[in-house]
C-alpha cells in the first residue's frame, strides 16, 4: 500500500506535491519521491519520511506546473532507493509514473516485456511493468498525431495484460496528466480541482480525499473500476472506461489504511468504523462479557471503539497513549521492527485502567504481534480483565494486492481456532467481527474481501500466491 498524488496546472506545483504527500504519509514510510516536468524531468527520491527526504533546495530545482509524488510502503521489491518511485522512461515523449498497489502476474509481464519488446526492467518494483507495458502500447500509435483516444487505447491494453490491484498516475511530457485504475477498482484514486492563478483549472489526483482538504482542492469524484482520465496540454479533461471486470474496492482501506477523515466510495471512513463497532455489541452480549469501559488501540481503533461503547452504553476512555513520532507497526518491513515499534509507541494510562475490566478494540489482528504486546502492557498496568476485540473478521487468506500479509504462515488466524488465538495473545476473551456482519455493512457486492473470504477477483490468484510465498522464503534463507 502506498500513497500517490499528481497535479497539473499551477506554477511551482512542487509545493502542492510536498503537502499532498505529507497528508498521505500514513500510507507509506519507507521512501518518498517527487518528479516534475519543465523542458525535462526533475526528480528527487529518498528513503524515509517526506519531511526527511525534501528540503527547500530540492523544491527550488523541482520546477514545472505538472508533477507526481509517491510515499512507499514496500510490498514487491526490496526497500532500496532504486525501487523508490516515481520512475520515468524516455520514450515515447518521456513518461513518468507512480502507482499504488501490486502486480499479481509479475513474472508473466516481466517475461513478455523482454521477449516482445526487448525491455529488461532495471528494478524489482512492479511499477516498471506498468510503465513499460503502457509506453510500449503507446509507441504503436502514430506519435505525430497522438490524441486522447490513442492514450485510452494504450491504457486499455495495459489493463488487459497487467493483472492485480493498482491506481496509476502518469505525466506525459508536453502532453498532459494521465490517471487510471485496475479493472476491478481495488485501489483508490480521487480526482480533484481548484482554480489556478491564471483563472484556469488546476487538476489533481490523490489516493485519498483528505489530501485535497489540506490543499484547497474540491474533490470531484473517485475513479471507477477500469476508468481512465486524461488532462491534455490545454487542461481539458477527457475520460473513458477502459478494461473493466467488476467493482471490487478493497475493504481493508476502511478497516485500517485510510485516514478517518477521508471519504471513499461515497462513505466517510470514520462513519464506517463506527458502524463496525456498533455491530460488535451483539456478540459481546452473547458472550456475557461485562466490562467497565471500552478503550481503543490508537489510532485506527478509535471510531470502532466509540461505536461499541455507544451501543453497549458503557464508558469509552483513552487507556493507551500513542507516540505520534513512531511509525505504524503493521507496515514496518520486519517482525523484529514491528515488535520494537509496539513497545515504543504505546504507553498505558495506569490510573485509568488499574483494576478495570476492559474491552480493547483494535482494527484487526494480522500477525498477533501488536495484540499480544498490548495485552501484556495492560496487564502490567493492573487491568483486571482484558477482552480483546477485532473490528475486522479473522484474516485467513493472504493478500496479493499490495498489503503486507501475503504469506499464510504469517497470519495468526490460519489453522488456529479463536480459543487458540485468544490463548496466544494472552487475553481473557477474544471477539472477532462476523464476516456476514461486515458484508452487510459494506454491501459486499462492490468490495474485495479476499483476505477474509478467499474470493480473489483477479486471474491466476493461486499461482500469484505461490510465487510470492516462494520469494519470501528465498529472502529468509
Amino acid at each position: 500500500m502506498c500513497g500517490i498524488v499528481g497535479f497539473y496546472g499551477k506554477p511551482n506545483i512542487v509545493y502542492d506535491l510536498m503537502l499532498g504527500l505529507s497528508a498521505l504519509q500514513h500510507r507509506g514510510q519507507d521512501a518518498a519521491g517527487i518528479i516534475t516536468f519543465e523542458k525535462s524531468f526533475h526528480i528527487k527520491k529518498g528513503l524515509g519520511l517526506v519531511n526527511d527526504v525534501f528540503a527547500q533546495r530540492h523544491a527550488d530545482r523541482l520546477r514545472g506546473n505538472i508533477g507526481l509524488g509517491h510515499v512507499r510502503y514496500t510490498t514487491h521489491g526490496s526497500n532500496e532507493l532504486i525501487n523508490a518511485q516515481p520512475i520515468a522512461a524516455n520514450y515515447p515523449f518521456g513518461i513518468a509514473m507512480v502507482h499504488n498497489g501490486n502486480v499479481s502476474n509479475f513474472e508473466e509481464v516481466h517475461n513478455r516485456l523482454y521477449k516482445e519488446y526487448h525491455i529488461l526492467p532495471a528494478t524489482s518494483n512492479d511499477l516498471e511493468l506498468l510503465l513499460y507495458t503502457f509506453s510500449s502500447e503507446l509507441n504503436k500509435k502514430d506519435l505525430a498525431q497522438i490524441g486522447p483516444a490513442d492514450i485510452f487505447d494504450a491504457v486499455s491494453e495495459t489493463q488487459k495484460k497487467v493483472h492485480g490491484a493498482y491506481s496509476v498516475i502518469a505525466a506525459i511530457a508536453n502532453h498532459g496528466l494521465l490517471a487510471f485504475c485496475d479493472p476491478n477498482g481495488i485501489r483508490p484514486l480521487v480526482l480533484g480541482q481548484k482554480e489556478g492563478p491564471d483563472g484556469q483549472p488546476v487538476y489533481g489526483f490523490a489516493s485519498e480525499s483528505v489530501c485535497f482538504d489540506h490543499l484547497g482542492y474540491t474533490p470531484i469524484r473517485e475513479l471507477k473500476a477500469g476508468e481512465i482520465v486524461f488532462i491534455d496540454e490545454n487542461r481539458q479533461l477527457h475520460s473513458s472506461l477502459g478494461h473493466k471486470t467488476a467493482d471490487k474496492f478493497c475493504v481493508f482501506e476502511f478497516i485500517y489504511f485510510a485516514r478517518e477523515d477521508s471519504e471513499l466510495q461515497g462513505k466517510l471512513v470514520a462513519g464506517q468504523r463506527v458502524k463496525m463497532g456498533r455491530m460488535l455489541a451483539q456478540k459481546v452480549r452473547e458472550m456475557g462479557l461485562e466490562a467497565d469501559m471500552v478503550i481503543d488501540v490508537p489510532s485506527s481503533g478509535y471510531f470502532a471503539a466509540s461505536g461499541l461503547a455507544e451501543a453497549l452504553d458503557i464508558p469509552y476512555k483513552r487507556g493507551l497513549v500513542k507516540s505520534n513520532y513512531i511509525g505504524r507497526s503493521f507496515i514496518s518491513p520486519s517482525q523484529v521492527e514491528r515488535e520494537a515499534l509496539v513497545k515504543r509507541k504505546l504507553n498505558p494510562i495506569a490510573r485509568t485502567i488499574k483494576g478495570k475490566k476492559l474491552l480493547v478494540v483494535d482494527d484487526s489482528i494480522v500477525r498477533g504481534t501488536t495484540s499480544k504486546r498490548i495485552v501484556q502492557i495492560l496487564r502490567e498496568a493492573g487491568a483486571e480483565k482484558v477482552y480483546f476485540v477485532s473490528a475486522a473478521p479473522a484474516i485467513k487468506h493472504p493478500c496479493i494486492y499490495g498489503i503486507d500479509m501475503s504469506v499464510s504462515t504469517e497470519l495468526l488466524a490460519v489453522g488456529r481456532s479463536d480459543e487458540e488465538i485468544c490463548d496466544y495473545i494472552g487475553a481473557d476473551a477474544l471477539i472477532y467481527q462476523k464476516l456476514e456482519d461486515l458484508k452487510a455493512i459494506f454491501e459486499h457486492a462492490g468490495f474485495c474481501m479476499a483476505c477474509l473470504d478467499g474470493a480473489y477477483p483477479t486471474p491466476a490468484a493461486k499461482e500469484a500466491l505461490a510465487q510470492i510465498e516462494a520469494e519470501r522464503l528465498a529472502i529468509k534463507k
